[in-house]
This record gives C-alpha cells, structure tokens and sequence, in this order.
C-alpha cells in the first residue's frame, strides 16, 4: 500500500492509460478521482474501484476549460481535504496533415487540450500540492521528444514537446515545496487514442524510411501495455522516485531509438 491515505486526480481516466492508472494506483491504497469530459467516460471505472473496496469519485470537466479544472479541483479538495498526486493524462492526437492544410482551429484544439490542458490541470491543483509535496505525472509522448518520424502530426508534436518544457519548468519552480514533476513518454501503446486520430493527405508528404527487422526491438515489434505504464505511473508517483524530477521517461521499448 505504497499509496496509502493519498489522493490521486487521474485526468482521462476512463480509458487506456488513464484508466490502468486508476486502478494500479487505487490498488495500492491511493483515493482516485477519475476526471473524464462527461460523467459516463468514468463511472465504470469508479464502480470498479469500489467493488474492489477502493474509495473513487466521478470528476467532470473539461481540462482545456478554466472554471471547469479549477472547480473540479476544488471539488476533490472538499470532498478528501487533500491532493497529493495529479496525473496530467488526458489528451488527443487531433489532426495529423500536411501544415498548409492544417487550419488554425485545428491546431489551437490540439495545443488546447494536450498542452493548455495540462498547464490547467497542473496550475489549479499547486496550491493542494504544496501543503505536503506531491507528486505530478504527465504524459507527453515519443512524438515531439524523441521521434519526428510521423509526418503531419506537427500540432501533437509541438504539444507534447511543449509538455516536457512545461514539466522541466515547475519542476525547479515547484522542488523548494517538496513537489516533483516528471513526464512519461509512451511509444507504441494498446490504447484507443489512434481511433481519434484524423488524418488528411498526409501520404502526400510522409517521408520513406526504412526500419529495423521489429520496429520495436524490445518486444519483436509488438506494443506495449497500458498496465505497463501504469507500473511506471505508480513509481513516479510513489516514495520510491522521492528524488526523481524535472525528468521525462520514454516508455517505448528502444521504439523512438531507431525512428528518431
């Protein structure tokens, strides 16, 4: 029970990693506030939390809107008294096109959930952090940081480097309050977010690169697990990474080493 008596805000946490994070982190003894866009993206995991005995709550709000993430943080602060883990997850990978075709709006959505986001999500909670120290986890990618090989993916690119810049930045701002802020970088995830992905033309500028025998050469190219990043999410977030921050964490079984 690394996480006993702590509070944990696990944003998209309805699916994918957010949802394996709920579960690995309620599991050793953290309270979890799943934080979805709409009470229906995160009542199943709650449920499940509390059949297994855990404690959880329902937490909507939509991370790229102000009044709805400082809200939703005071509603977890009434309810437990405290914040001590933030799990910055949630995101999108938006629209992936060549850059004259990429309009303006669909960029600002991408920058406004995965990056604005995740400076919301982070900004509302720090006042909470700070009382005891704590822990922020956020989850950037390979893309943008170690990878630039998915051509067309500009805006979800620069959001994610944005992030790490982001996490480096508060995690120096933040040290002198005992709170620690580090990134995790997954590769090749069994998730759902590629469904979301909206792709346009981008066969017209993609670059031809030729890859190693498994383009993942840790697992013979075969993806990783969200339960997998959930392991890591629990180490960062735990005692055991007590002098571990301003750091990102690439995920990804050697992937981006050899499609960088």
């Amino acid at each position: 029970m690394k996480l006993a008596g702590r509070v944990a805000l696990i944003t998209g946490a309805g699916s994918g990693l957010g949802e394996a994070a709920a579960y690995e982190l309620a599991r050793h003894g953290a309270k979890i506030a799943a934080l979805g866009r709409s009470e229906d993206d995160v009542e199943n995991v709650v449920q499940q939390i509390t059949d297994r005995g855990g404690e959880a709550i329902v937490v909507k709000a939509d991370i790229s809107q102000a009044d709805q993430m400082q809200q939703a943080i005071e509603t977890i602060t009434q309810k437990w008294g405290r914040l001590d883990i933030v799990f910055a997850n949630a995101g999108i990978n938006g629209v992936w096109a060549p850059l004259e075709e990429l309009d303006p709006d669909e960029w600002d959505q991408t920058l406004n959930i995965n990056l604005k986001g995740t400076y919301l999500t982070v900004k509302y909670a720090v006042p909470y952090l700070k009382k005891q120290g704590g822990s922020v986890i956020i989850t950037s990618s390979v893309n943008g940081t170690r990878m630039f090989s998915n051509t067309g993916a500009t805006a979800y690119a620069c959001s994610k480097a944005g992030q790490v810049a982001f996490a480096k930045m508060i995690a120096v701002e933040l040290g002198p309050a005992k709170v620690r802020v580090n990134v995790i970088c997954p590769g090749a995830i069994e998730t759902n977010i590629d469904a979301n992905t909206e792709k346009q033309h981008i066969e017209e500028v993609k670059i031809p690169v030729e890859f190693p025998e498994g383009e993942i050469p840790l697992t013979h190219g075969q993806p990783g697990t969200s339960e997998q990043v959930a392991k890591l999410v629990l180490f960062l977030a735990s005692d055991d990474a007590s002098h571990i921050s301003g750091t990102e964490v690439w995920i990804d079984g050697a992937q981006s080493l050899l499609q960088g």
